[in-house]
């Protein structure tokens, strides 16, 4: 692992370190945010996985998040969205497939299948490395995401049973095999059996049996994906079919970006500070 950056933000450390994945079979880069509490003590960790077309870079620049998680004490990992390099497959004309796009799935269908394992990066290898390498409190993770990002949260926390202490997202695909985005990601990653993508699915995961974990999700009405891309009534309806707890915000005015989220990220991570703080 080696350190490429590293800036002092509100007491604590924002840096950043490219690593050898054998997940992704190629380097992979992601950030820390550190708080102050974290060089006396260790630290429980917030996963933040981003969306289509962005890095780590995305959320560290632009959310505001630090300024909280140096106040709640908690560390902030942001991982990439999907594998990198010369080598690594990707469709060059689309913003929506390939690099930017892993959207969080293991590939098995080629080209793809070789470098994008980017659920078992974010769920295994990284958490991991993290454990392994900064001053953390083991197993003690939630995780929050944004649009794809959101998806992959929202995923990761209802298979990985168990594994975070809560969950949390903005503007998610929330049902993505009936997404366009979902579709087109899906089919070249999975393949043409739609019952597969289903496993990568959080409305289907709920609506098959899967534990229903408590989950914050936040949309902006006036998010230009929302209708044809996100679906969160169909992720709601699953959660009241079960009888399980979903607190659903929708607020009117915002939109898919980075503003809407830089609005309600402090109240995100208040939410996840108290649930992994006891």
């Amino acid at each position: 692992m080696k350190q490429i950056e590293s800036i002092k933000e509100f007491g604590g450390w924002l840096n950043r370190y490219q690593h050898p994945s054998t997940s992704c079979n190629c380097s992979m880069t992601f950030s820390v945010y550190l708080p102050p509490q974290a060089e006396t003590e260790k630290v429980p960790v917030v996963y933040w996985l981003s969306g289509l077309t962005c890095t780590d870079d995305n959320v560290r620049t632009k959310a505001g998040a630090q300024r909280y998680a140096a106040e709640l004490g908690l560390a902030l990992v942001m991982p990439d969205t999907s594998p990198r390099g010369d080598d690594v497959a990707d469709e060059e004309d689309r913003y929506d497939l390939g690099k930017g796009a892993g959207f969080y799935v293991n590939a098995i269908q080629q080209p793809w299948a070789r470098h994008y394992q980017m659920y078992d990066y974010v769920t295994a290898e990284l958490p991991a490395l993290i454990e392994q390498n900064f001053p953390v409190l083991p197993g003690v993770k939630s995780i929050s995401g944004h649009s794809m990002g959101g998806h992959g949260a929202l995923i990761c926390a209802l298979k990985e049973e168990g594994a975070y202490r809560s969950v949390s997202a903005f503007a998610p695909i929330c049902h993505p095999v009936k997404s366009g985005w979902g579709e087109g990601c899906f089919s070249a990653y999975l393949g043409d059996n739609r019952e597969l993508w289903k496993a990568y699915d959080a409305t289907e995961l709920i609506k098959s049996g899967c534990k229903p974990m408590p989950v914050l999700i936040d949309h902006g009405l006036a998010d230009e994906f929302l209708e044809e891309q996100l679906f969160p009534q169909d992720l709601e309806a699953a959660y009241r079919e079960r009888g399980a707890p979903i607190t659903l915000r929708m607020h009117e005015g915002y939109d898919h970006s980075y503003h809407f989220i830089a609005t309600f990220i402090g109240e995100h991570l208040a939410y996840h500070a108290k649930a992994l703080r006891g």
